[in-house]
């Protein structure tokens, strides 16, 4: 069963970092390239794209709100997908979600939840 696990949320202060984690079950990240990306819902808004990396190739994108501030990563011991997100802003907050897109199949995770407040 083809399963993605988020966790790492947590409430942080205005400029400060948080490292989530996206751990894949029931594929391989070295195994074919998947597009692995992350995308953030806010209470009361449509969720968005924050950024994507290439399983294999390593290649990433992110979006222009996240750029230089975000980097994904990935570790195929332990088949997991890294979003490292630093400098925190105001609009940064909220449910974290992980995805996974390959040819024969499109998973989310549950979410995990990003706080930034002081």
């Amino acid at each position: 069963q083809v399963q993605l696990v988020e966790s790492g949320g947590s409430k942080v202060q205005p400029g400060g970092s948080l490292k989530l984690s996206c751990a894949a079950s029931g594929f391989s990240l070295s195994s074919s390239n998947i597009a692995m990306s992350w995308h953030r819902q806010a209470p009361g808004k449509e969720r968005e794209w924050v950024a994507t990396i290439s399983s294999i190739i390593g290649s990433t994108n992110y979006a222009d709100s996240v750029l230089g501030r975000f980097t994904l990563s990935r570790d195929y011991d332990k088949n997991t997908v890294y979003l490292q997100m630093n400098t925190l802003e105001p609009d940064d907050p909220g449910k974290y979600y992980c995805r996974a897109v390959d040819r024969v199949f499109d998973v989310w995770g549950q979410g995990t939840l990003v706080t930034v407040s002081s």
